[in-house]
């Protein structure tokens, strides 16, 4: 990290504003210990690492990842990097993330087939009426 970004700092404000997130949600995720910005009074002061792991929390989320394990694979870039252990751990929780969507689109594929089945009969029957 240079240091220019290393020595930067963001407001709550900014930080939301660069996520396209509340205050709030940012709030909520300090309160769960997923971020820990400086405090200096009652103003909250974020530095790179805060960025950093609200960026990984974000992603996590679109992933679908529950918050327990967004929380463990968070507190992995605080470790020592390349530990085969946090790796393997990640790789699973993928592999899981990946089956369950895997599971939803087949979900949402049976149910658009249904849905077009549907809409056929209604204009095969609208046309019979007419």
């Amino acid at each position: 990290m240079s240091t220019r970004l290393s020595n930067r700092t963001w407001t709550i404000a900014q930080i939301a504003e660069e996520f396209g997130i509340t205050h709030r949600t940012v709030r909520y995720y300090e309160d769960v210990g997923l971020v820990s910005p400086e405090r200096r009074g009652t103003v909250r002061v974020f530095h790179p690492r805060d960025r950093i792991r609200l960026q990984l929390v974000l992603r996590g989320k679109r992933l679908g990842f529950p918050l327990e394990e967004i929380r463990t694979i968070v507190d992995m870039y605080d470790q020592q990097p390349g530990e085969a252990g946090q790796l393997r751990y990640l790789l699973g929780q993928i592999g899981d993330r990946r089956a369950e969507l895997d599971e939803r689109r087949r979900d949402v594929e049976a149910a658009l087939a249904e849905l077009d089945d549907l809409e056929r009969r209604c204009q095969d029957d609208l046309g019979a009426l007419t």
